[in-house]
């Protein structure tokens, strides 16, 4: 076989339909809540809220979705399927867009949380369906694919937003988010093809979570440190325009601001598919503590205040690296832990322990900010950040794939 056969090959085992379906979701999905969340630090201002009430909203949502991640997680496990779940998830979620018609920042965390739920339900039966979907030294491309995907439509959303901000309604700019949502429930209806499981109806939750392996939990333990400290990137947005509005007014601070986010995600789905090609062939964990450490780095660079947007510009390049790497290394390093059996429920408490740290983290950080100050916030996601890295280099190896 040539090296070129070779490589086309080995491009078709990783690619398939499911991947490429499920890359596609992730790809309107983001779309459509990136354009809504690109908007909302703008539109909350509005009704007065600041840092503390943007991180409460971001908060509590996480913490609304890490709800039903365990119980959706174990019960695609128990029935063998991940498909229905998949689909209630994604219309769920497609209910962002009611954010054109509040009155109260109230109504917005209602809703947020509402959609999140929706989110928490899909997102560990999506990563252990695409798990699945390929073999396990291409778990990183995968992962890596629907990264970039996801943020690719994270680019997309917010670039529709800036481009409609000060045109028109900023509600009416989420009502247009309806119409990604509604592509997404078509995706997996007719693209998406659930894989044969054995059911387990007799499995508890309990026992299920009892049964991980215990080099798993201490993954997680490691993952949840960092995601004490990973607060909400819409923080940073809200921080970019504060700094700018003195020199460049209000609605010109907020483009950039929006402008900023764009370039994150942009240099996020740049990222992600090296990231997950290299992790394929590195030590997986190593990796990803690289990605830990350079979201406490940025941390640690917003400390300087300056309205400088080729500076910000530069954080904002960094956390997109970090999250490109972060984003597929998490999942992929879960995936060489998790028996094929229990890779819902496994993806379900990885996906818990992340949204009850984001919690925390949005919630201390946007409490700081506005009663201490913003560097004691950003100072506190960094310490929180690093010794998550640090965590991980006490988990043990065995058990990840080996690299192809």
């Amino acid at each position: 076989m040539t090296d070129k056969t070779a490589t086309q090959s080995n491009a078709i085992r990783w690619l398939s339909r499911n991947v490429f379906a499920i890359g596609m979701l992730s790809l309107f999905s983001d779309m459509g809540h990136e354009l809504a969340t690109a908007v909302l630090p703008l539109f909350l201002a509005s009704f007065g809220g600041g840092a503390a009430v943007l991180g409460t909203i971001e908060g509590v949502s996480d913490a609304a979705s890490s709800l039903v991640k365990l119980w959706m997680s174990h019960h695609s496990d128990r029935i063998g399927k991940r498909k229905p779940i998949l689909i209630a998830g994604y219309l769920v979620t497609a209910m962002m867009g009611t954010f054109a018609f509040v009155t109260a920042w109230w109504q917005l965390l209602v809703i947020r949380a509402v959609a999140w739920i929706g989110r928490g339900a899909r997102g560990p039966v999506k990563n252990a369906l695409l798990s699945e979907s390929v073999p396990p030294e291409a778990h990183g491309r995968a992962f890596g694919f629907e990264g970039a995907m996801d943020t690719l439509g994270a680019i997309v959303g917010p670039g529709i937003a800036l481009s409609l901000v000060g045109v028109i309604a900023l509600r009416h700019i989420f009502l247009i988010s309806f119409i990604p949502g509604a592509i997404t429930v078509l995706i997996v209806i007719f693209a998406v093809r659930d894989l044969p499981l054995q059911p387990h109806p007799q499995r508890t939750m309990l026992s299920s979570l009892r049964s991980l392996p215990r080099v798993y939990w201490r993954y997680v333990a490691a993952v949840g440190v960092f995601g004490l400290g990973n607060f909400a990137h819409t923080l940073l947005v809200l921080r970019a325009v504060q700094l700018l509005t003195p020199v460049y007014g209000a609605a010109k601070a907020g483009r950039y601001g929006i402008g900023l986010y764009i370039l994150h995600n942009v240099v996020y789905a740049a990222v992600s598919y090296p990231a997950g090609s290299i992790g394929d062939r590195v030590d997986k964990r190593r990796f990803l503590s690289v990605g830990y450490a350079l979201f406490g780095i940025m941390c640690l660079l917003f400390l300087v205040s300056t309205p400088s947007i080729p500076y910000l510009a530069f954080l904002f390049i960094l956390a997109g690296v970090y999250v490109g790497i972060v984003d597929a290394m998490e999942r992929s390093v879960a995936a060489g832990y998790l028996p094929s059996d229990k890779r819902g429920i496994g993806y379900g408490a990885l996906a818990t322990a992340n949204s009850f740290g984001d919690l925390a983290s949005s919630v201390v950080v946007g409490f700081l900010w506005t009663n201490v100050s913003y560097n004691a916030g950003f100072l506190y996601g960094a310490i929180l950040t690093l010794l998550g890295a640090a965590a991980l280099f006490t988990v043990p190896r065995r058990g990840v794939v080996s690299p192809a």
